[in-house]
């Protein structure tokens, strides 16, 4: 069992427990006189805490009133340290401002730069003593001396380089170089008025030699607008670089004003003389000034473009000059103005510094493009007049033709062209230039040259079957029209396909805001039209192509016919006539197979509808030409359907024949309008048909038949009248 405390038992007796501890009166006087000891040493020891804490606060007292005399000293001392050095700085500033004064005097302008900026580092100290008349007049006499100092510098460089004429009367010197030291702790106006006549005299013969009225100020001569600077920049590097300090940056200030300058005056300039320009004289001068900025980015930062505070080029400067590039090089070719160049670098800082001026005029380029597309579309008719339809059996049946990838390959270097001119309304402009002579091209070369078909151009009809005068014909495309007909429609395909991609490079090329305003889609919307078109001929010529057979079907003594044949003369015909077009068709639009698809089904399709229209008149055959119209008796459209009912599904075959012409159309398509059962007893009997390919032979399906054997034929016919009775049921 576990220790319990007697405190804690429930039976606990007071009386008994204290019995128990203490069993005589002896053991409890014992502890009596224990606690007393115990009281005693208690407050002895808090007599002795007493003590100590009295003693604690007399040591305190003592520590407060020597601290309180060191502090004093502290203070003195400090005072003493700022007074004394109060009256250094008053020493070097009264001395300082002595020798500043006479130093100026003497045009000692290397020591005043150093001078001079401890004196006013120095005089900043004293802000605060301004209200004492002396330390006031010191600042004054630092602020004059900085103000002749200024006014004196500005006379040495003006003396030293004039503002008039055009000849300069001194060369760098060492005093000028440490007066720009000084100029960069004066007033910043006295730097930027330092540039600024340096600069402006540097470039006054400019201003001489290419005035409004000097010959060489026009365009053809721009290069030696470029040429003058390129030598002043190697000129200026060889006896002025080391005289202004490397910060200011002073080769790359005098190239951007006289850049400034030159596009000042050549808006000037040509804005008096608008009729004079060219457009193949525009091109020059905006090739060579373009090349001119290019230039420019690879040598200079540009970060003197802006008015703020010059940076120290984070690379040090080569010590060759760019500008010695292509010095001696001889003038480009004129052929050479017409090529593409690369389009401009994103981060050149300087291009349209000077370029810009030519914006305003390019009208004269825009119109120029749209008389030279005018020009080479009726080169491209005349070109087509000349050769003549591409020939049938030669690789240029059914090709693409050349013109197309010319018009293209002309738009693309436009574009590029005027991108690199300005990327904004122009590009715009010359966006509806492109789609003019797009629509055109579509209208005089494509359009244009399909060939013309007869007024009875749909094929005969059963209708028009039965009006069919005698020794009327229809006339039939030759195998050179047919070629003719699929290279437009290829070249037409062409033509959507890249007008597509043309539009999208137009808004990758211009800007932002005018990408909207690009839309190419009524010109793709023309060639959709044209390869539509040539389709519908194509099947219209097939379908006409028949129209000989459905005559001699139609003036066949029927009546004297007892026993029906295995086929036709006039089918064996229309077969023919199919082996003999379709393959050519098909070869010359081999890279297009789609729309040769949709030739296929479009050509099958106007079977189906002209053996519905035969179904209709069979059925009404026994009331033709009678007043009374009766119903025909039932054995009769019996018959007539359950004939008519077996062709409109062979010809469905060969709808689906047509859709496995190429890989990517599902053979069960619901256009077929066979169900998915009779689509395979229907491709089944469809490949019993086709002939066996040539042991290795890989080509394409061929619309040969093969004639069956009479137990193949007796077999397809019974399938096929399964099918005919379960379509009628």
């Amino acid at each position: 069992a576990s220790f319990q405390d007697p405190l804690d038992r429930a039976d606990f007796n007071a009386v008994e427990y204290i019995n128990t501890l203490f069993p005589t009166e002896q053991i409890f006087c014992l502890l009596f006189q224990a606690l007393e000891e115990a009281q005693k040493a208690i407050q002895q020891l808090f007599g002795k805490i007493k003590d100590i804490k009295d003693k604690a606060e007399r040591s305190e007292q003592m520590v407060k009133e020597i601290t309180r005399d060191i502090k004093q000293l502290d203070h003195a001392k400090r005072h003493l340290t700022t007074s004394i050095t109060t009256l250094n700085h008053l020493h070097m500033l009264a001395g300082g401002v002595d020798s500043l004064e006479a130093m100026t005097r003497k045009r000692q302008y290397g020591e005043v730069a150093n001078l001079l900026q401890g004196v006013v580092n120095v005089l900043e100290h004293f802000q605060k003593y301004m209200g004492i008349p002396q330390i006031r007049q010191l600042s004054e006499r630092v602020k004059a001396a900085q103000s002749e100092l200024g006014t004196q510098i500005l006379a040495d460089f003006e003396e030293t380089f004039p503002a008039q004429g055009s000849k300069k009367s001194g060369g760098p010197s060492n005093v000028l170089r440490d007066a720009c030291l000084v100029a960069n702790v004066l007033d910043p106006r006295i730097k930027q008025e330092i540039i600024k006549k340096f600069i402006r005299q540097h470039l006054s013969e400019y201003m001489v030699l290419f005035q409004e009225n000097q010959d060489v100020a026009w365009l053809d001569k721009i290069d030696r607008r470029y040429a003058w600077i390129k030598r002043q920049l190697v000129d200026y590097e060889e006896k002025y670089g080391r005289m202004f300090p490397e910060e200011w940056c002073m080769t790359e200030r005098i190239a951007v004003e006289f850049c400034h300058i030159t596009r000042t005056e050549l808006a000037k300039l040509m804005r008096n003389r608008a009729r004079e320009i060219e457009v193949k004289l525009l091109l020059f001068a905006i090739q060579r000034t373009t090349n001119f900025e290019g230039l420019l980015a690879k040598r200079f930062s540009g970060y003197t473009l802006n008015d703020g505070p010059a940076k120290k080029p984070e690379m040090p400067l080569e010590p060759t000059n760019p500008f010695l590039e292509d010095e001696d090089s001889g003038p480009e070719k004129d052929e050479d103005l017409d090529r593409p160049k690369k389009p401009k670098a994103p981060d050149n800082p300087f291009h349209g510094i000077v370029s810009k001026c030519f914006e305003p005029h390019l009208y004269v380029y825009i119109e120029s493009q749209d008389k030279n597309l005018g020009e080479l579309i009726d080169r491209f008719v005349a070109d087509f007049r000349a050769q003549g339809p591409p020939k049938s059996g030669t690789d240029e049946g059914g090709a693409v033709l050349p013109s197309c990838a010319d018009l293209f390959v002309y738009y693309k270097k436009c574009m590029v062209q005027c991108s690199q001119l300005s990327t904004g309304e122009p590009m715009i402009a010359l966006t509806t230039i492109f789609q003019k002579y797009l629509r055109e091209y579509a209208w005089k070369i494509l359009s244009g040259n399909l060939p013309k078909t007869s007024t009875n151009s749909g094929g005969l009809t059963i209708s028009s079957l039965l009006k069919e005068k005698e020794g009327s014909e229809v006339a039939k495309f030759t195998m050179e029209e047919l070629c003719l007909i699929c290279s437009i429609l290829s070249t037409a395909e062409y033509c959507l396909a890249t007008t597509q991609q043309l539009e999208e490079k137009l808004k990758e090329k211009v800007d932002k805001t005018l990408m909207e305003r690009i839309n190419l889609t009524g010109e793709m919307d023309t060639f959709s039209t044209v390869i539509s078109n040539s389709i519908q001929l194509l099947v219209q010529d097939l379908d006409v192509a028949c129209d000989p057979a459905l005559t001699a079907m139609s003036k066949m003594p029927w009546q004297s016919v007892e026993h029906v044949g295995d086929q036709s003369p006039y089918v064996t015909s229309v077969i023919m006539h199919i082996k003999q077009n379709v393959p050519i068709i098909r070869d010359n639009l081999a890279s297009t197979r789609k729309y040769f698809t949709q030739f296929c089904i479009k050509f099958t399709k106007s079977l189906l509808l002209d053996t519905h229209s035969l179904k209709t008149v069979l059925l009404d055959l026994p009331s033709i030409g009678s007043q009374v119209v009766r119903k025909a008796p039932a054995s009769y459209t019996k018959i007539v359907v359950k004939g008519m009912t077996r062709a409109e599904m062979i010809l469905k075959v060969g709808t689906l024949r047509s859709f496995t012409a190429i890989k990517h159309l599902r053979i069960g398509s619901p256009d077929s309008g066979l169900k998915r059962s009779e689509q395979s007893t229907m491709l089944e009997l469809f490949r019993q048909r086709l002939p066996n390919p040539p042991s290795g032979s890989d080509s394409g399906p061929s619309l040969t038949f093969s004639a069956p054997t009479p137990e193949q034929e007796s077999s397809r016919i019974r399938k096929l009248e399964k099918l005919i009775k379960k379509r009628i049921q």
